[in-house]
């Protein structure tokens, strides 16, 4: 069974509540969460309800004080179940939002489209084909990143909230079960 558990304090303390699946809400189960416990699967965790705001990629282990650990200002809101995903990899990034632009496809992780490809800057649309990745705003994994799922990113600037968003790196996410 597949679960994570979310505690109201710091160090694994208080209240608890163990979920198995996506909650759009937690407001309803705790007060508060300060720290929590992946007992398998891979989640994304979210700092506003309806899996919106900043996100965060946990996979099996303890988060005693995430807050701190990620700098969030706001504790985790809801959380998304990561499904499992076996099989190939493949998603096509463009440099223009739309499908617009130069196109490559993309079977494995890339830590700098820009180095790897020459492009001039990041990616503005995805269409994620085959697999789960996650995607940065900066080289290397670094910055802020979001969780993708097989569909079409027309225009990841309405789906960030932010100006110009562009994406400069990506990794698959593998090996989370177990």
């Amino acid at each position: 069974m597949l679960s994570i558990i979310f505690f109201e304090d710091r160090n694994f303390k208080g209240h608890s509540y163990e979920w198995t699946s996506d909650c759009s809400d937690m407001a309803p189960f705790l007060a508060r969460c300060h720290s929590c416990r992946v007992e398998s699967g891979c989640w994304m965790v979210y700092d506003r309800p309806n899996f919106m705001g900043n996100q965060y990629f946990v996979r099996r282990g303890e988060y005693a004080d995430y807050m701190s650990m990620w700098g969030m200002s706001e504790w985790v809101k809801s959380c998304r179940l990561i499904p499992m995903h076996r099989g190939p990899y493949r998603t096509r990034i463009y440099g223009r939002e739309n499908f617009m632009g130069q196109m490559m496809e993309i079977m494995d992780d890339c830590d700098s489209v820009t180095e790897r490809y020459h492009w001039s800057s990041g990616f503005m649309s995805c269409h994620v084909l085959d697999g789960h990745w996650l995607l940065y705003e900066m080289p290397h994994y670094k910055g802020r990143m979001w969780y993708f799922q097989p569909g079409e990113y027309r225009n990841f600037r309405e789906m960030v909230g932010t100006g110009s968003m562009r994406f400069m790196s990506m990794r698959r996410i593998l090996d989370c079960w177990y």
